[in-house]
């Protein structure tokens, strides 16, 4: 039993396991109760300190936005008095006491601030347009077909394949997922032949549609980063890009390794970083991951849960720091706040990639993922909050949470308090004062979101959490359906759903949330320069589009 306190984190539900085709009990239909632990209501356990960071950041920009409008407000009130004949008396008679040097030297000095300022203030980084690989008909899987090949492998047991079969039914995954069709070869097949044979499928797959979609020539990109956790050669993937389309030899290049599939987003932020440094330049971002070479053969159900759920993706997207690209970009890119929760052992160990008894190489997944997943959702979100919230609901926010923390450390309420070895301050949980949390509506923040599509679960508590819609989730939820979990791209296919539907107006603001492996949470937030018009070619959704949402998403 969970402990007392625990039990709110713990949902149950009824699943039907069909007719007992052996046994004392054969014919009859069987049913079994299966426990979940939910992700933690983070809005009822805030990090103060994280608060604070968030409104550091806005102060730090925003003052900005509230000294100029004043000023402005003091200008204008003189300037209204005065009538057109009586300003330019008043000009003449401030100048006239001084000399053609000195007006000049003022001048020049004035010009010459203002060109300082705008010359070092953050160039706008714009998304010119983004790719998303659809792979073949022929690798397509049905939920059936996928236990099938694991069964011809002879690699699996029955109760590994029955397991396996188990989480596929309960993981929101569809009937038109893809797999490399060498997951049912009785050899090994984690090797770098395989490796680099999907890799150079789906990266080139979608770098090939990038370049078509955008008319850029392979030798205009100044700056690669490539995301791709478990499979990393040498050469890199990055070189083995550059090698394909001969790009040119002064390229900035990174290639990112083991940080999961929150990869896309910090790659995201390293081509940013590139950008800002190296002015009138594009970047591309290639994302992605093996199944092949992740593919684990053994017993550990632990284990055995990434087979289940990673499925083959990649996205290519082209960034531009050129101001003439602003004509033909799509999005801007407003803000990206990174989480790691790396410094706590449990946090570090939640995924984690070991060899079982066995001596076969695989991802264990923590039994407290969902739990720790959460803490690290929590600590975004409040960091991100002051950035992108209406000030209305900043205020409310802020209000409930200095009434509950004074009330708590008054000793009108009991505080719950939880400290790890990352972090030490103190958070404000539930009180009998009777005060509850002000959850903040995210939906004034952000039109559209794209929250990783991990799992059912995951989707679900995320909703649930965050006081979403059905409509808010629905892209994760088919892109999980449609393309399974795709890891560092999945946020991508996300985005290229709501294109496809037609929903991105101009000036939409749209969140991406991921998270991986370390532990890390990242949010990057976008803002539409212009209405997407609804593509007739290079979508990976216009073949199945008009199927979904339907209710068995939900």
């Amino acid at each position: 039993m969970a402990p007392t306190g625990e039990q709110h984190l713990l949902s149950t539900e009824i699943v039907n396991r069909g007719i007992e085709s052996a046994g004392p009990d054969a014919g009859s239909m069987t049913f079994s109760v299966r426990v979940r632990r939910r992700l933690p209501d983070f809005v009822q356990s805030v990090n103060l300190k994280y608060v604070k960071l968030g409104y550091h950041y806005l102060i730090n920009h925003a003052i900005y936005l509230a000294t100029v409008p004043v000023l402005v407000l003091v200008f204008g009130a003189e300037i209204g008095s005065l009538s057109r004949e009586e300003l330019w008396r008043k000009v003449w008679d401030s100048t006239a006491g001084y000399d053609l040097a000195t007006i000049l030297a003022f001048f020049a000095v004035f010009v010459f601030t203002l060109s300082v300022y705008f010359m070092s203030r953050p160039r706008s980084i714009y998304l010119i347009d983004f790719a998303c690989f659809k792979p073949a008909d022929e690798l397509k899987v049905t939920k059936a077909e996928f236990i099938e090949l694991a069964r011809k492998s002879g690699k699996f047991d029955e109760p590994s394949l029955e397991f396996q079969k188990k989480i596929l039914q309960s993981s929101g995954i569809g009937d038109e997922t893809y797999v490399p069709k060498s997951l049912s070869s009785p050899d090994n097949i984690t090797t770098m032949k395989e490796g680099r044979a999907e890799a150079s499928t789906v990266i080139f797959g979608a770098l090939d549609e990038l370049f078509k979609k955008t008319r850029i020539r392979p030798k205009d990109v100044g700056v690669l980063v490539v995301n791709c956790s478990i499979f990393n050669p040498t050469p890199s993937l990055s070189a083995m890009v550059i090698n394909h389309y001969k790009m040119r030899g002064n390229i900035l290049s990174f290639n990112l390794g083991g940080m999961g599939c929150s990869a896309g987003i910090i790659a995201v932020d390293l081509a940013r970083d590139m950008l800002q440094a190296n002015p009138n330049n594009v970047a591309v971002v290639v994302s992605t991951e093996m199944v092949a070479y992740n593919w684990y053969p053994g017993k550990d159900r632990s284990m055995l849960i990434p087979n289940c759920y990673i499925r083959m993706g990649c996205s290519a997207v082209l960034l531009s720091n050129r101001r003439r690209d602003y004509g033909r970009a799509k999005y801007r890119l407003e803000h990206i706040v990174r989480t790691h929760k790396g410094a706590d052992d449990r946090y570090f160990r939640s995924v984690y990639q070991e060899e079982d008894e066995q001596r076969f190489k695989g991802l264990k997944i923590s039994k407290d993922l969902v739990e720790i997943g959460g803490d690290a959702l929590k600590t975004n979100i409040t960091t991100l909050g002051p950035l992108v919230l209406p000030l209305s609901e900043q205020l409310l926010f802020f209000a409930t949470l200095v009434k509950r923390y004074f009330s708590g450390t008054k000793g009108k309420g009991t505080t719950a308090t939880k400290k790890s070895a990352s972090d030490e301050t103190q958070t404000v949980g539930s009180s009998s004062s009777g005060t509850k949390p002000y959850i903040p509506d995210y939906k004034l923040a952000f039109e559209h979101f794209c929250v990783h599509a991990a799992s059912k679960t995951v989707v679900n508590e995320l909703q649930r959490n965050l006081g979403l819609s059905d409509a808010n989730v629905e892209p994760s939820r088919a892109t999980l359906h449609r393309f399974g979990n795709t890891s560092s791209s999945s946020i991508w296919y996300e985005l290229a759903y709501l294109e496809a539907k037609g929903r991105i107006k101009r000036g939409d603001r749209i969140w991406q949330l991921s998270f991986g492996s370390g532990f890390k949470c990242n949010s990057a937030v976008w803002k539409s320069v212009r209405s997407i018009k609804k593509p007739s070619s290079n979508n990976p959704w216009l073949d199945c589009l008009d199927r979904y949402p339907f209710e068995a998403l939900n």
